[in-house]
């Protein structure tokens, strides 16, 4: 794999052991270190914090070689964020000889201060089926009053740290919730509650009926939440219950869901959680907020527990350059792990990210900062995190001026456990960014959600996503017509859920501008492409496979009364235009069609060219009108393996003696070997 280190660390034929010793004398911290100490291997510091302004210390001095900061093994406990800013450059910060370091944000319990709850004044709470299971510590005892907010989550909703959470031998519970693993279909609506899509902010909740008779045994009514996707299957949501008519079968809620609540399609559907007398099986809890008890059921052999507490970001790199943060694994926090804002040529590289209450990793630049440049994740695990894996941003709409920014080599599965939707494996954004030799699966939403321009997304395995919502892409952007520039090439989409409206690329509401080349889309979603009223969006030399259909597309620019709007004068599109002057360089330069947007009806879908494609046993390869699109001649249509290597074993990698290269003239060779993270 090619060496992705910074300058300073790429020295030829030397392990990153090897330059660590040649550099400058490093500073070592250790779990067992004092801060009085003196930061050698003997006498180490205890925290990240006492060895960073060490080394600040040595530069104020003159010192202007790079440092290193060697970690010992063991866990580090965080309570604050370790900032890093201008004056922090060519720097290191690793584990020693490859030693296992752990980064969290929690407390430990010890497992003997988990008593049964049978025999104490609080059995009664739990069904007698259940209490032989339930443990219970008393926090507050402990000294932990932090117990965080449980609050609204989901679409529309701001994006915050998660409540506390308890980890039992490194694997994340959840508030206890009925159904266990399933939903319940909502019944029938008796109030909408406010529906503020529609103009409506009188914060009204809602009430519908619900079936059965479970609820008529919980007890404790008084902080019970409802997650469910309440109206559209795209917008998930948490409602606080204000009452239950165990008589009527009703839920009223206290909060209202901006889309309103409705009934009859098969994902309005919800399950109640936060409620004690649901404690039933391993992996679930509840904490009693006003005696400070934590009550969890009893998987049996504990070897740990762990509840979260840090809220902000582990490392927080501001305006650096040449940091290297690798060999480390973060876990446990309420937040983000790792932030970098307005960095240049930073790395995180061989890193974990687990257990964590938000996203892993965000990278931007700070509001009317400068451009950072050239950062980079690599060969990073990313999993079990409460909303996305990583926030790729950085670069400057208005000029162009691409930030170079790189999510390569990592995979991220098992994302989403608290909010569902718009918290992707990778929300990439700005200009210039890209995705590459990625692993993504494994979410109910999206992989990849795109935002801004020029980006690059190319050799990347997704799978597995979309599993449960409804208009969805595993790679999604829309509804702003100045954002362009996109290439998708040598992706393996495959085994997309089709139970509801899926796809594999999705370019909604008018979206333009992105080249897809030379991608497998199998078994990729109910619909792999949907291409919803825009423009210029190319789609060449790619093979679909057992697909029900290719291509969707259509103009609902023109045909539907909630498109047509955007289009018209002074509306959504005629703004976002305005606002990075497309009329004018560079945007009239780098993409000339955008500059006579007006003048060239938009609202018609235009130069979506469909050629040198292969089609495998695809239902139905177009769903729209042919002026849609410009399909060639030179695609291929076979109910045949075409020259697959291994189709058995999804090994889709075309053998020489392919027919594709005789049926479709000028079609290139997609390398199916190379996608995926790389294996050297």
């Amino acid at each position: 794999m090619k060496n992705s280190f910074p300058k300073f660390l790429m020295l030829a034929g030397m392990t990153i052991w090897s330059v660590f010793c040649f550099a400058a004398k490093p500073v070592y911290v250790s779990p067992q270190g004092n801060d009085s100490g003196n930061g050698s291997l003997k006498h180490p510091f205890l925290t990240l914090e006492k060895a960073r302004d060490a080394i600040r210390e040595k530069r104020l001095s003159g010192a202007e070689e790079s440092f290193t900061i060697l970690l010992r093994e063991g866990d580090y406990h965080f309570r604050q964020t370790v900032e890093f800013s201008r004056q922090d450059k060519n720097l290191v910060i690793a584990p020693y000889k490859n030693e296992k370091v752990r980064f969290t944000g929690g407390v430990f319990i010890d497992p003997a201060n988990a008593k049964p709850v049978v025999g104490s004044s609080k059995e009664e709470i739990f069904p007698l089926a259940n209490r032989n299971s339930i443990l219970m510590v008393n926090l507050r005892e402990l000294g932990i009053t932090d117990y965080g907010e449980i609050k609204q989550v989901g679409f529309g909703h701001p994006l915050l740290p998660s409540w506390m959470e308890l980890f039992v031998n490194g694997t994340p519970g959840h508030l206890s919730r009925w159904p266990n693993n399933s939903t319940v279909p909502i019944g029938t609506i008796l109030n909408a509650g406010s529906i503020a899509s529609e103009g409506d902010n009188g914060n009204v909740g809602g009430k519908f009926t619900y079936h059965g008779n479970r609820p008529s045994a919980w007890k404790s009514l008084n902080d019970i939440w409802i997650f469910g996707y309440f109206h559209y299957g795209w917008a998930d949501d948490v409602v606080k219950l204000a009452s239950i008519d165990t008589i009527g079968k009703t839920f009223t809620t206290i909060h209202p869901h901006l889309y309103g609540f409705f009934s009859g399609k098969s994902w309005n559907a919800w399950y109640a959680y936060n409620i004690p007398e649901e404690i039933d099986e391993p992996g679930e809890y509840c904490i009693d907020r006003e005696d400070g008890i934590l009550y969890f059921f009893n998987p049996g052999n504990i070897e740990k527990l762990e509840i979260s507490m840090l809220e902000k970001p582990f490392i927080s790199i501001a305006k650096s350059s040449g940091i290297t943060v690798q060999g480390i694994t973060f876990e446990c926090s309420r937040g983000i792990g790792v932030e970098m804002k307005s960095a240049e040529n930073c790395l995180l590289n061989n890193c974990v990210f687990r257990n964590l209450g938000s996203f892993a990793v965000n990278i931007a630049d700070e509001k009317e900062g400068q451009v950072g440049k050239n950062n980079r994740i690599e060969n990073c695990s990313i999993s079990q995190t409460g909303a996305g894996g990583i926030k790729l941003s950085g670069g400057n709409r208005k000029t162009l001026e691409a930030a170079e920014n790189h999510v390569c080599n990592c995979i991220i599965s098992n994302y989403n456990r608290i909010n569902q939707t718009y918290c992707p494996g990778v929300q990439i954004a700005g200009v210039g960014n890209h995705i590459s030799h990625c692993e993504i699966f494994d979410a109910p939403h999206f992989a990849i959600q795109l935002s801004g321009n020029d980006h690059l997304i190319e050799y990347n395995n997704i799978h597995d996503v979309c599993k449960v919502t409804d208009d969805v892409g595993a790679l999604y952007y829309g509804r702003n017509p100045s954002e362009r520039g996109h290439l998708v090439r040598y992706n393996y989409f495959h085994h997309i859920s089709d139970v509801h409206s899926s796809s594999a690329v999705y370019h909604d509401d008018g979206a333009c501008g992105m080249m897809v080349f030379g991608n497998i889309f199998y078994k990729a979603g109910s619909k792999p492409v949907l291409i919803g009223g825009g423009s210029d969006n190319p789609y060449i030399n790619n093979i679909f496979i057992d697909c029900p259909l290719a291509i969707h597309i259509d103009n609902r620019l023109q045909a539907y009364d909630w498109a047509k709007p955007w289009v018209e004068p002074g509306n959504l599109f005629e703004q976002r235009l305005n606002e990075i002057n497309h009329r004018q360089p560079p945007y009239s330069t780098r993409y000339p069609e955008l500059a006579k947007y007006w003048d060239d009806n938009p609202a018609f879908p235009k130069r979506n060219v469909v050629d040198k494609n292969v089609f495998v046993r695809t239902a139905k390869i177009i769903k729209g009108k042919k002026e849609w699109l410009e399909y060639s001649e030179n695609n291929f249509v076979t109910q045949d393996n075409p020259g697959f290597e291994n189709e058995k074993e999804e090994n889709f990698r075309i053998k020489k003696s392919s027919e594709i290269f005789t049926k479709v003239p000028g079609f290139q060779s997609i390398p199916f070997e190379k996608i995926g993270p790389k294996k050297d």
